[in-house]
């Protein structure tokens, strides 16, 4: 029964990740210089180029996931990225002691969902997918 879900289900964990990622990239365009600000209060280096960057992460490889086009190296980039915003920006052992619960739940959260993107990368987009059209699943 599980290997007749295994498609579908690999279209929904495609689409439920992809959701958290572009809308964040699409708000990070309206809100850039917030963007810009926020990274660059993380005594990060060139807050401009790496808030593009960003946007480029969140939303192009967001697309890519949702469609399914080069979807195992749009998974591996966004798995990365989550895994360098849960180092910098949920770095929970270096905050105030009142922000250290939240920010270890969104550091844990960040390595979950970089789990579950590895997962993507390894076992690839499944068939409802644009790779599945062009044989590369």
């Amino acid at each position: 029964m599980l290997n007749k879900l295994q498609n579908p289900l690999a279209l929904a964990a495609r689409v439920m990740i992809a959701l958290l990622y572009i809308p964040a990239g699409w708000g990070k365009i309206a809100g850039f210089s917030g963007t810009t600000g926020y990274i660059a209060s993380k005594g990060l280096p060139m807050p401009q180029v790496l808030a593009a960057g960003t946007i480029a992460v969140e939303l192009g490889a967001g697309l890519l996931l949702l469609i399914g086009l080069f979807t195992r190296w749009s998974a591996l980039a966004l798995a990365i990225f989550t895994l360098l915003a849960a180092l910098f920006f949920h770095n929970y052992w270096a905050m105030p002691a009142d922000q250290q619960i939240m920010q270890s739940i969104n550091f844990w959260k960040n390595i979950a969902i970089s789990g579950g993107l590895l997962a993507i990368v390894a076992f690839g987009a499944g068939a409802f997918s644009f790779d599945a059209k062009r044989g590369r699943t």
